[in-house]
Protein backbone atom coordinates (compact mmCIF):
# COMPACT_ATOMS: atom_id res chain seq x y z
CA UNK A 1 0.00 0.00 0.00
CA UNK A 2 1.44 3.76 -0.77
CA UNK A 3 2.69 5.41 1.84
CA UNK A 4 -0.13 7.90 3.56
CA UNK A 5 0.74 11.37 4.76
CA UNK A 6 -1.35 11.87 7.57
CA UNK A 7 -0.12 15.03 8.55
CA UNK A 8 -0.97 17.45 5.65
CA UNK A 9 -4.46 18.98 5.90
CA UNK A 10 -6.44 20.60 3.15
CA UNK A 11 -8.63 23.49 3.99
CA UNK A 12 -11.30 24.52 1.94
CA UNK A 13 -12.75 27.89 2.41
CA UNK A 14 -16.20 29.73 1.28
CA UNK A 15 -15.36 32.02 -1.48
CA UNK A 16 -15.53 36.09 -0.19
CA UNK A 17 -18.13 38.11 -0.09
CA UNK A 18 -19.54 39.50 -3.47
CA UNK A 19 -18.90 43.38 -4.14
CA UNK A 20 -22.78 43.97 -3.66
CA UNK A 21 -22.36 41.55 -0.40
CA UNK A 22 -19.12 43.39 0.79
CA UNK A 23 -20.73 47.06 0.42
CA UNK A 24 -23.98 45.95 2.37
CA UNK A 25 -24.09 47.79 5.66
CA UNK A 26 -24.78 44.57 7.24
CA UNK A 27 -21.42 43.04 5.65
CA UNK A 28 -19.58 45.49 7.04
CA UNK A 29 -20.77 45.36 10.36
CA UNK A 30 -20.33 41.54 10.69
CA UNK A 31 -16.68 42.24 9.42
CA UNK A 32 -16.26 44.60 12.54
CA UNK A 33 -17.10 42.39 14.76
CA UNK A 34 -15.71 39.86 13.74
CA UNK A 35 -12.23 42.22 13.93
CA UNK A 36 -11.19 42.59 10.08
CA UNK A 37 -9.81 45.93 9.24
CA UNK A 38 -12.79 47.67 7.31
CA UNK A 39 -11.82 50.47 5.03
CA UNK A 40 -14.68 52.88 4.12
CA UNK A 41 -14.68 55.81 1.95
CA UNK A 42 -17.25 58.64 1.06
CA UNK A 43 -17.35 59.08 -2.44
CA UNK A 44 -18.72 62.55 -2.97
CA UNK A 45 -22.06 62.79 -5.32
CA UNK A 46 -21.90 59.18 -5.87
CA UNK A 47 -24.68 57.97 -7.17
CA UNK A 48 -26.66 61.19 -7.85
CA UNK A 49 -26.94 63.14 -10.88
CA UNK A 50 -25.00 65.92 -10.54
CA UNK A 51 -22.15 66.26 -13.25
CA UNK A 52 -20.74 69.65 -12.08
CA UNK A 53 -20.06 71.21 -8.63
CA UNK A 54 -21.70 74.33 -7.51
CA UNK A 55 -18.70 76.85 -6.73
CA UNK A 56 -18.52 80.15 -4.82
CA UNK A 57 -18.48 81.08 -8.68
CA UNK A 58 -21.65 80.61 -9.16
CA UNK A 59 -22.94 83.46 -7.85
CA UNK A 60 -20.79 85.85 -9.27
CA UNK A 61 -21.53 84.18 -12.85
CA UNK A 62 -25.40 85.00 -11.73
CA UNK A 63 -24.44 88.31 -11.27
CA UNK A 64 -23.02 88.83 -14.45
CA UNK A 65 -25.48 90.72 -16.69
CA UNK A 66 -23.31 90.53 -19.90
CA UNK A 67 -25.23 88.72 -22.54
CA UNK A 68 -22.93 86.03 -24.48
CA UNK A 69 -23.64 85.57 -27.57
CA UNK A 70 -22.07 84.94 -31.69
CA UNK A 71 -22.35 87.66 -34.01
CA UNK A 72 -24.60 87.19 -36.62
CA UNK A 73 -24.33 88.07 -40.30
CA UNK A 74 -25.79 91.54 -40.59
CA UNK A 75 -29.26 91.51 -42.83
CA UNK A 76 -27.56 93.72 -45.19
CA UNK A 77 -24.82 91.22 -46.28
CA UNK A 78 -28.08 89.18 -46.46
CA UNK A 79 -29.88 91.25 -48.73
CA UNK A 80 -26.56 92.05 -50.62
CA UNK A 81 -26.22 88.07 -50.90
CA UNK A 82 -30.02 87.64 -51.89
CA UNK A 83 -29.72 90.00 -54.72
CA UNK A 84 -26.31 89.25 -55.99
CA UNK A 85 -27.49 85.78 -56.60
CA UNK A 86 -31.03 86.65 -57.85
CA UNK A 87 -28.73 89.05 -60.53
CA UNK A 88 -26.89 85.95 -61.60
CA UNK A 89 -30.25 84.12 -62.22
CA UNK A 90 -29.10 81.56 -59.32
CA UNK A 91 -31.41 79.46 -56.51
CA UNK A 92 -30.16 79.23 -53.53
CA UNK A 93 -29.48 75.74 -54.16
CA UNK A 94 -27.69 76.13 -57.14
CA UNK A 95 -25.48 78.74 -54.88
CA UNK A 96 -24.94 76.25 -52.92
CA UNK A 97 -23.45 73.57 -55.28
CA UNK A 98 -21.55 76.12 -56.68
CA UNK A 99 -19.14 76.92 -53.67
CA UNK A 100 -19.64 73.81 -52.05
CA UNK A 101 -22.16 74.13 -49.43
CA UNK A 102 -25.71 72.95 -48.45
CA UNK A 103 -28.40 75.26 -49.26
CA UNK A 104 -29.00 75.59 -45.82
CA UNK A 105 -26.14 77.84 -45.06
CA UNK A 106 -27.07 80.06 -47.97
CA UNK A 107 -30.36 80.31 -46.86
CA UNK A 108 -29.15 81.20 -43.21
CA UNK A 109 -26.69 84.03 -44.38
CA UNK A 110 -28.88 85.48 -46.48
CA UNK A 111 -31.68 85.80 -43.25
CA UNK A 112 -28.92 86.54 -41.21
CA UNK A 113 -29.07 83.43 -38.87
CA UNK A 114 -25.60 82.07 -39.79
CA UNK A 115 -22.54 82.99 -37.62
CA UNK A 116 -19.78 84.70 -40.30
CA UNK A 117 -17.30 82.11 -41.57
CA UNK A 118 -14.49 84.07 -43.83
CA UNK A 119 -14.04 81.01 -46.14
CA UNK A 120 -17.58 80.75 -46.28
CA UNK A 121 -18.10 84.43 -46.79
CA UNK A 122 -14.72 84.91 -49.52
CA UNK A 123 -16.60 81.63 -51.99
CA UNK A 124 -19.72 83.97 -51.70
CA UNK A 125 -18.08 86.69 -52.70
CA UNK A 126 -16.54 84.95 -55.34
CA UNK A 127 -19.75 83.46 -56.95
CA UNK A 128 -21.68 86.09 -56.74
CA UNK A 129 -18.66 89.17 -57.77
CA UNK A 130 -19.83 91.31 -54.70
CA UNK A 131 -17.92 92.30 -51.82
CA UNK A 132 -19.54 91.18 -48.08
CA UNK A 133 -17.00 91.62 -46.05
CA UNK A 134 -15.33 95.55 -45.02
CA UNK A 135 -16.04 98.69 -45.60
CA UNK A 136 -17.47 98.20 -49.31
CA UNK A 137 -20.22 95.42 -48.37
CA UNK A 138 -22.35 95.35 -52.12
CA UNK A 139 -19.32 97.03 -54.49
CA UNK A 140 -18.47 94.40 -57.18
CA UNK A 141 -14.92 92.74 -56.75
CA UNK A 142 -11.91 94.50 -59.12
CA UNK A 143 -10.72 91.67 -60.54
CA UNK A 144 -7.13 91.71 -61.11
CA UNK A 145 -3.97 90.05 -60.32
CA UNK A 146 -3.24 88.68 -56.31
CA UNK A 147 -0.67 90.53 -54.74
CA UNK A 148 2.14 88.09 -52.98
Amino acid sequence: MAESDWDTVTVLRKKGPTAAQAKSKQAILAAQRRGEDVETSKKWAAGQNKQHSITKNTAKLDRETEELHHDRVTLEVGKVIQQGRQGKGLTQKDLATKINEKPQVIADYESGRAIPNNQVLGKIERAIGLKLRGRDIGKPIEKGPRAK
